[in-house]
């Protein structure tokens, strides 16, 4: 900013938002407050057509205020127009009686000033728009980025659970199955091996019977 420009930072701010609004303060009053009222975020723009987020608004006009051209440009003029409001001009009338002001006060007298001054500021902003949006994009990638890892990470070992879970529960099903065999076959070998000790107890008692008749008989017969 030039040093013949003093103020030239509110100068700017006034020509984007709502001054009176940003302004406003709360009224004194004799009793305290119990807690302190946050500043409020966003402010309306000039044209009332929507709040814009107050830490921008003065990131840019820091921003313009630092590339203000020395002498009479865009800025001026815009001032001059500005002066205009409230005349009861139309706006054609405006602009042209802001020329006319802007003239007088030593600017150029070709408009090519103020389109040249005013393209270069739009080009000072797009070029600040392109490096916000690379840091946007590095934010993304170091913030946002590492959270999406995570998440794919948790994805795939939530798969493997389930791949592992219905592993589990295919050994459960045929661990159920197997339990119900198991008791079939018990049932089934024991009634075998009961039914073979008895065969075997009555094929036995056979043996000593005939064997104990044959002893009582010697004894009885071979004295």
């Amino acid at each position: 900013m030039a040093d013949s420009e003093p103020g030239i930072g509110r100068k700017i701010l006034s020509f984007f938002i709502n001054e009176n609004t940003e302004s406003e303060k709360p009224s004194t009053v004799s009793t305290p407050a119990p807690a302190a009222v946050a500043p409020k975020t966003t402010v309306p723009n000039v044209a009332g057509t929507a709040d814009v987020d107050r830490k921008f608004v003065e990131h840019f006009v820091d921003l313009l205020e630092k590339a203000n051209l020395p002498g009479p440009d865009y800025f001026e003029y815009k001032q001059a127009l500005q002066s205009m409001e409230g005349l009861g001009l139309g706006e054609e009338k405006q602009f042209q009686a802001a020329w006319a002001s802007f003239k007088a006060m030593g600017g150029a007298k070709d408009t090519n000033i103020l389109r040249t001054s005013a393209e270069q500021y739009l080009g000072i902003l797009d070029k600040d728009r392109t490096s916000f949006l690379k840091d946007v994009d590095v934010a993304i990638k170091n913030r946002v980025g590492s959270l999406h890892d995570e998440l794919k990470k948790l994805e795939e070992n939530n798969t493997a659970f389930t791949q592992q879970i219905a592993e589990l529960q295919k050994k459960i099903d045929d661990n159920k199955n197997r339990l119900g065999q198991i008791s079939g076959e018990i049932s089934e070998q024991s009634a075998k091996i009961n039914a073979n000790k008895e065969s075997f107890e009555v094929t036995m008692n056979s043996f000593v019977e005939q064997i104990k008749s044959d002893l009582n008989k010697i004894n009885q017969y071979l004295k």
